[in-house]
């Protein structure tokens, strides 16, 4: 089995959360319990970052690239806590090395999926721009092609894409992941695995909110029951009510999608519509400048919406990438966590 090499080991399952708790084993010492409070502090400062003022910004790009950010955070987060705790790898069960790889796989199978549902979106401006560009015209043929146009980009968007369709049985997976069997017993190796599945929660809940943005189904919408024993709980438990809720109204209102900046582009499109075809006899030119002006910034904000969140998500792949380099490198006769973690960085530095 290939190991890849990983600095921030996104997801290693450690273990039942739960059993975390148990008195059993080595007993976390102050310090530890330090570390494990200062990480568990930060990973709720993120969750609070999620909490829109308003719930218009729940599924809007700028909202989707803020989320991608922190859970990038979240991740390059894990491999500092490694660094601090100083878990050499042959501490490591075998176990955890295979369910890692393979919980990897998946998140990178998810990252590909997103990134080419972004370009297949993305690829939609094309059309919007010929549109805008024959709407310059007053001659019916211009009108005729930037009809043909607009038609075309809501195909384009509506069309199905077979890999956010897999996603569904990855996220199940996913949160699969989140309750396994106790492999070992060590103080740091329980600290690492209470931070470990807060990072997975909120991996989880964050690709579960991209699936059904980019789906159109709530059928991906995860639910996660978090206990109080975690010092983040109730932050998340919030923040999931907030968005699912508000994810579950949008699809109710049986709208174009719901994603916010593809909605302002179709809700101009519509208006457009009935002139263009001559549905509409009479029409001020003032209106028409004013409609095809709303279109043009319309398309123009989903465009670098779509182009922010796509370098966001690269971003997460690579995290990912890197992370299971790392636990390769790891594997080397010799090798500790710190060696790969410090070469990783190395590496990651270059690549940005």
């Amino acid at each position: 089995m290939s190991r890849p090499q990983d600095a921030k080991r996104p997801f290693f399952p450690f273990g039942n959360p739960f059993r975390m708790i148990s008195p059993k084993g080595d007993k976390i010492t102050p310090q530890l319990l330090s570390v494990l409070h200062d990480f568990e502090a930060a990973l709720e400062e993120r969750l609070k970052k999620l909490i829109p003022k308003s719930k218009d910004e729940i599924l809007s790009l700028s909202w989707m690239t803020l989320a991608m950010q922190v859970l990038c955070e979240s991740h390059n987060h894990i491999k500092t806590l490694i660094t601090e705790l100083e878990l050499p790898v042959n501490d490591w069960d075998e176990k955890w090395i295979d369910v890692y790889l393979d919980i990897s796989v998946k998140l990178l199978d998810v990252c590909v999926a997103f990134s080419s549902e972004l370009s297949r979106l993305n690829q939609g401006h094309l059309l919007l721009q010929c549109a805008l560009h024959n709407l310059g015209s007053s001659s019916s043929e211009q009108y005729i092609r930037a009809c043909s146009s607009l038609d075309g980009w809501k195909q384009h968007i509506g069309s199905g894409n077979p890999r956010i369709e897999k996603c569904g049985s990855i996220l199940d997976d996913l949160l699969g992941s989140l309750d396994l069997p106790k492999v070992k017993k060590s103080a740091k190796g329980k600290v690492l695995m209470q931070a470990m599945y807060g990072v997975k929660v909120q991996t989880v809940f964050v690709c579960s909110v991209f699936a059904v943005a980019f789906s159109g189904s709530t059928k991906k919408l995860s639910v996660l029951d978090v206990a109080d024993v975690y010092s983040w709980a109730s932050t998340f438990k919030g923040l999931q009510n907030l968005v699912n809720e508000e994810i579950r109204v949008r699809f109710s209102s049986g709208g174009f999608t719901v994603l916010n900046e593809l909605e302002a582009v179709n809700s101009s499109v519509k208006e457009l519509n009935p002139i263009i075809q001559g549905v509409v006899d009479t029409v001020e030119t003032e209106s028409l400048v004013r409609i095809v002006r709303e279109l043009g910034r319309a398309a123009e904000k989903l465009s670098q919406g779509l182009d922010l969140l796509t370098k966001e998500v690269d971003s997460f792949f690579q995290v990912v990438l890197t992370g299971r380099d790392a636990l390769l490198s790891n594997l080397r006769p010799g090798a500790t966590v710190i060696d790969s973690i410090v070469g990783s960085n190395r590496d990651a530095q270059i690549v940005n």
